[in-house]
C-alpha cells in the first residue's frame, strides 16, 4: 500500500510566474500534450491542473502527493455488498488489508475492488465448470 512520495517543486522565477498568470487570466481551458498527442482532461483532473498552475503563477512553491482512498468498514461493506461482520472477519483473517486509525478500521477502496473482481472471476469459473459438467 505504498504511495508515491510527494513531489516538491520550488516557486517559479517571478518573470515565469507573471507570464503564467497572464496566460491563465480569464481562461481555465488547459490543453495537455503527451508525447505530441493532445489529451483533453476530465473535469476533476483539469481542475487540479488549473489549481496547480494558479499556485505557480502566484509564486508559490507546490507539493503534489497522492492520497489513497480509504473507506470505513460501513462504506467498504456497502460497496462489497456484504455485512460489516463478514468484512471484519475477512480483515481479521488477512483476506482484506486493513489500517487502523486509533481503534477504527480503514479499508483501501482498491482492496475492496480487487476482492470484488476475484469474486466475479470465481463465479465465472464455477459457472463454466457447472455448465460443462452436464454436457
Amino acid at each position: 500500500m505504498a504511495l508515491i512520495a510527494p513531489r516538491i517543486a520550488d516557486a517559479l522565477p517571478s518573470e515565469d510566474a507573471e507570464k503564467l498568470g497572464r496566460a491563465l487570466a480569464g481562461s481555465d481551458d488547459i490543453t495537455v500534450f503527451v508525447d505530441g498527442t493532445v489529451h483533453r482532461l476530465p473535469p476533476q483532473a483539469r481542475d487540479a491542473v488549473v489549481d496547480l498552475l494558479h499556485r505557480f503563477s502566484r509564486g508559490d512553491a507546490v507539493t503534489v502527493s497522492s492520497v489513497e482512498d480509504m473507506l470505513t468498514t460501513s462504506k467498504a461493506a456497502e460497496l462489497a455488498g456484504i455485512s460489516h461482520t463478514y468484512l471484519r472477519n475477512m480483515t481479521d483473517r488477512g483476506e482484506i488489508p486493513v489500517e487502523y486509525r486509533g481503534t477504527h478500521r480503514r479499508i483501501p477502496r482498491a482492496a475492496i475492488m480487487a476482492w470484488l473482481e476475484r469474486q466475479k472471476k470465481a463465479e465465472l469459473r464455477e459457472a463454466g465448470t457447472d455448465s460443462g459438467a452436464g454436457a
